[in-house]
Formats: structure tokens, C-alpha cells, sequence
């Protein structure tokens, strides 16, 4: 009778062990097999540097570009692009992009790489830039002993120097100031805190037009300087995943070209996104669209850059421009946009 009573009791708890761990593979095979369901790599995050007045990586993201292309995208606002490229320092972005200066500036100070260019040198991009002055400065030759804006850690400090050269000033005979960003250039200029400021975009310019005591004397296009335009990231992120590097510059090829066709819908998004006026929007869509890609024409526009840097000690530190390039994930994710050789 005892004898019964133990192995019935045995014989439960056997049935039981073999149900509860038969449970748990159950449970163990249904998660694996839910992560191989999809057959997708998991989405690579990216924090994106970024500023109000551009809307290539918001089209990405709001329409699900990012997404196709296995970007989980975050985009974080800075007050100019030089701020975005100084974030990837502190590795508050991952990617981040900016004229030649503030992007040579970086691979410069260390384990950086430009991974595309992005933007094209030409007389229509440089017109989109505007110096504005008080009304007492009729011409160049007035701005000497005047106070002039440049916005920290971008190429306008380059800007004036070449402009100034030009019309027989130099830098000697004006006094520079920096600011942050552009809404703080606006604020100095009305106030009479500076004389004149560069100023790039169709929202502000068109205030510009409107603020009394103020006019347009120039554009960039009546100067020398040219602007290039470049992404960066840092070499660790771009070696650990340079398929979904690929990808992200596929995704933001793909973007520029829909924001191209379809303006208005871009319009509409920068307004809700960040209040753009729609009007400016598609002003500037034209006049400044997105080449992602690398060119000789943009390797000289970065090697020219460079020499002024290293020439004005801006650049500490010489270094070899093609050992700062990895065009790699781009050339393999976009072939056809690659066309310089070393």
C-alpha cells in the first residue's frame, strides 16, 4: 500500500516536469522563431544631426524611407550644422553633416571619416547665401572698421576673408564677431550689435527683406567661395556597420530625390514639423537639392578648403585628405554616385 502510494505520487510528478519543460520549449521556439519570422537583420540605429531649414532626413523619416532601408532613425536639432558636427565629439549623433570647414574640421581633430558628399559647388547654391548690412554700407569698401557676424565653427569666417580680399580690406581692418546660430545674427543685426551677416534661406531672408535700417549688398555667388557639403561619421560607427551605412546613404539619396518631386507635400511637412512657411520651402527646394554621392569636383572643393585651414592655422595639423575618406559602404550601396579615383 505505501509502496503504491509513492510511485503513484512519483508518477505525477514526473508527468508534471515533463509538461512545465515542455512549456518552456514552447515558449523558448516561439521567440526564436518570432526573430527569424521577419528573415529581416535588425534595424540599425542612427542619431542624425540636423537643423530646421533642412528637411532631407525628415522626408526619410516621415515617409517610412528610413524604415524600407533599415535605418531606425533619430533626428536631433541643432542651431547650425557646425553644432551637429561638434555633437559627434560627444557622441550625442552618429551622423552628422556640414559645409567643407566645420566637416574638415572634425576629421582633423580625430577618429572621423567623411562617408559622402552631399551637396554640389555651384553659382545657383552659392546665390542662396546673402550679406546683409545696415544702410549706412553702400558698398564693399564701407564695411572697413565695421562689425561683422560669422557663426562659430563654420566656413564664413573663410567667406569674409576671401570677400574682404577681393574688395582690397583685410581682416585687420574689421572686427569679427561669432555667434551661434543664425536667429542670434538676425537679433544682433536689427539691434545695430553688428554691421553686416551672412545669411543662407529663404524663411529668413525673406524677415531680412522686411526689417528696416537693412539691405542686401551681395551674394555668395559674386565671391570666389564655392560651398561643398559633406556627411561624417565616426570611424568605430561606420567599421561596425558599414551595410547599414550604406543603407542610411541609399535611404538619403532616395529622400532628396522625393523631396525634389514632390514639393508641396515637403512643404507641408516642414511647416507642421518646424513652422517653415511653405513659401520658403519651396524656394529653397530647388536651388539646394541633396546629391549624395563623391566626386572629383567635391574632393577639390574639400582640398581646397583644406589648404586654407592648414595655411590659416585653423588646421593645426597637416593630414592626408584620401586617408580621412571611407567611400566604401556608399560605393557599394550606390555605385554609379562614386566617380573619384585616388
Amino acid at each position: 500500500m505505501k509502496k503504491s502510494w509513492y510511485g503513484s505520487a512519483f508518477l505525477l510528478l514526473s508527468i508534471s516536469l515533463v509538461l512545465v519543460l515542455s512549456g518552456c520549449s514552447s515558449r523558448g521556439d516561439a521567440a526564436a522563431s518570432s526573430g527569424a519570422d521577419s528573415g529581416k537583420p535588425k534595424a540599425l540605429k542612427i542619431k542624425i544631426a540636423d537643423i530646421n531649414t533642412n528637411p532631407t532626413f525628415r522626408v526619410a523619416l516621415d515617409k517610412g524611407i528610413f524604415a524600407k532601408h533599415g535605418i531606425d532613425a533619430e533626428i536631433v536639432n541643432f542651431g547650425t550644422p557646425a553644432e551637429g558636427v561638434n555633437a559627434l565629439f560627444i557622441k550625442q549623433v552618429d551622423v552628422a553633416f556640414g559645409a567643407d570647414f566645420p566637416v574638415l574640421n572634425a576629421v582633423a581633430k580625430g577618429e572621423y571619416s567623411i562617408i559622402a558628399s552631399a551637396g554640389q559647388a555651384t553659382d545657383q547654391a552659392a546665390a542662396v547665401w546673402k550679406l546683409y548690412v545696415k544702410n549706412d554700407i553702400k558698398s564693399a569698401a564701407d564695411l572697413k572698421g565695421k562689425n561683422l557676424s560669422f557663426m562659430r565653427g563654420t566656413f564664413l569666417p573663410y567667406l569674409w576673408d576671401e570677400y574682404l580680399k577681393e574688395q582690397g580690406i583685410a581682416l585687420s581692418d574689421v572686427t569679427l564677431t561669432g555667434q551661434g546660430a543664425f536667429d542670434e545674427a538676425f537679433i544682433a543685426l536689427k539691434q545695430g550689435d553688428v554691421d553686416a551677416a551672412w545669411f543662407s534661406g529663404s524663411a529668413l531672408t525673406g524677415k531680412l527683406a522686411a526689417l528696416e535700417g537693412v539691405h542686401e549688398l551681395t551674394d555668395m555667388s559674386q565671391t570666389p567661395v564655392r560651398l561643398g557639403m559633406g556627411l561624417v561619421a565616426g570611424n568605430a560607427f561606420v567599421q561596425a556597420n558599414p551595410d547599414g551605412i550604406g543603407q542610411f546613404l541609399a535611404a538619403v539619396d532616395e529622400a532628396s530625390a522625393y523631396a525634389q518631386e514632390h514639393p508641396g507635400e515637403v512643404a507641408d511637412l516642414m511647416f507642421k514639423e518646424v513652422k517653415q512657411p511653405k513659401e520658403a520651402t519651396l524656394k529653397d527646394l530647388p536651388v539646394n537639392p541633396w546629391k549624395v554621392g563623391f566626386t572629383q569636383a567635391a574632393y577639390d572643393s574639400l582640398a581646397g578648403q583644406k589648404k586654407y585651414m592648414v595655411d590659416t592655422g585653423i588646421i593645426e595639423q597637416d593630414f592626408d585628405l584620401d586617408s580621412k575618406l571611407d567611400l566604401e559602404p556608399l560605393r557599394k550601396a550606390l555605385p554609379d554616385k562614386v566617380t573619384y579615383t585616388k
